[in-house]
């Protein structure tokens, strides 16, 4: 006989006592309405001159739609719905087909490329995705082709997000390559060209790229011409080394960072890869080190949440903030990245107490509600969570890197504290700095 079993799911667990990995057990989820995170949508939506195509369910195809009309791009969106039959008669392939040749002979002008969008619906039942892809470009020769996934089940495989970031790039083509130039690859936001690595590629005389940077569908193609592909964030790794192999380029990583030894380290790698001469950084570090203890001495002992949707290393900065006298409680994250090992031991061992909260659990459900502390969280899932208008507003890291990064988060946390923002209506608004018909 069946019996039910319960199992405890905690929303939260003392970093003391968290195991490696997956922090929390898998179950029912609760998504917040902290909506300043970005998603395939808007990542995809970076290429100029393209138009994306979703087939997928009603259901699924209601979330992508309100995203692009939200960002006020919905002109860069069309749709095919998939419905129960499609499963069933054999037409599956040839009705993405003849959608897609439908959409593009109403276009106004057809985009000279497709990021087509097929959903885990497709791949339980075996479509065939790249007989889809050589009819179209056999049909369109015209328009460039590329294949992209809408399949939340492949979170703990190979994730949207990584293969969004690998996508975002499949449509560049091998060029000759020039050594004098750099591409930098996987950035939400736009960089901050003001950083030291920026000063160093500029020094070097590099010609610096960036989809951030490509008005027009050739800038984009041009990424290809370069030597090297630099990637910063975790989720771009994959994607820096599947073009760079692919172009024959070189790949270069080196991930944004809180610890001042690894910034350091990194610029000395880049500068041997790049054959660039390293300039001496003291007068960076020095800087981002006076703004840290002067935000310290403003911010006080107040409780600080730091969570994942503000930067890839949440314990990595939890770790350097505690350092300079700050009082990290709290860090919302579902999972730790194994690069942060070492930052996440060292917490565990010297601030048992720090409290890791799910981001996702759905016991997390009506914690907003409850009576909370003045909190200042670096992060928009922390500030809706705690209830706190004192929040940094940092999505993807806000394209922050190196000592200049950390002593733009220190001014920011600052500001953050003295100056409270209505987090209703700043949590809103889908896709931080994207543009919104809801501002």
């Amino acid at each position: 006989m069946l019996r039910a079993v319960e199992f405890e799911r905690p929303r939260s667990v003392k970093i003391g006592c968290a195991q490696k990995g997956a922090f929390f057990i898998g179950g029912l989820e609760y998504n917040p309405p902290a909506r300043g995170g970005w998603n395939i949508v808007h990542t995809g939506m970076l290429i100029p001159e393209a138009h994306q195509i979703f087939a997928c369910a009603q259901g699924c195809l209601r979330g992508v739609i309100l995203t692009a009309a939200e960002m006020n791009a919905h002109d860069r969106m069309s749709w095919i719905s998939v419905s129960e039959n499609d499963m069933f008669d054999g037409s599956l392939e040839s009705d993405v087909v003849d959608g897609v040749c439908d959409i593009l002979e109403r276009l106004d002008k057809k985009p000279r490329a497709i990021l087509l969008y097929l959903s885990c619906i497709h791949l339980f039942a075996g479509c065939d995705f790249g007989a889809i892809i050589d009819e179209l470009r056999g049909r369109y020769p015209d328009v460039d082709f590329t294949d992209c996934y809408m399949t939340p089940t492949m979170r703990t495989t190979v994730t949207p997000d990584v293969k969004m970031r690998t996508q975002l790039y499949s449509l560049l083509r091998k060029m000759p390559l020039d050594k004098k130039s750099v591409s930098i690859l996987g950035n939400d936001m736009y960089p901050d060209t003001e950083s030291e690595l920026f000063e160093i590629l500029k020094n070097g005389g590099f010609v610096i790229r960036d989809i951030h940077f490509c008005k027009t569908y050739d800038e984009y193609l041009d990424m290809a011409k370069s030597g090297y592909n630099i990637t910063t964030r975790p989720t771009a790794k994959a994607g820096g080394e599947i073009l760079s192999d692919r172009l024959g380029a070189e790949h270069i990583y080196i991930p944004a960072a809180f610890d001042f030894d690894e910034i350091e380290n990194n610029y000395k790698l880049l500068c041997e890869r790049l054959g660039a001469e390293k300039p001496d950084l003291s007068k960076y570090r020095k800087k981002a080190e006076t703004m840290l203890k002067k935000a310290q001495n403003i911010i006080g002992d107040t409780p600080i949440a730091i969570d994942f949707l503000a930067v890839a290393r949440q314990f990595q900065l939890a770790r350097l903030l505690l350092e300079y006298g700050f009082n990290v409680k709290y860090i919302i994250a579902d999972t730790l990245n194994f690069e942060e090992e070492r930052e996440f031991d060292f917490l565990a061992k010297n601030y048992p107490d720090i409290e890791i909260y799910s981001s996702v659990n759905v016991n997390m459900l009506g914690i907003a509600d409850e009576p909370h502390k003045k909190v200042l969280s670096i992060g928009q899932k922390g500030a809706f969570y705690f209830a706190s208008d004192f929040f940094v507003n940092l999505v993807s890291g806000n394209g922050l890197y190196g000592y200049k990064g950390i002593e733009q988060l220190a001014e920011m946390m600052s500001e953050a504290f003295e100056n409270p923002k209505d987090r209703k209506a700043v949590l809103k608004l889908k896709g931080h700095t994207c543009e919104s018909c809801l501002v």
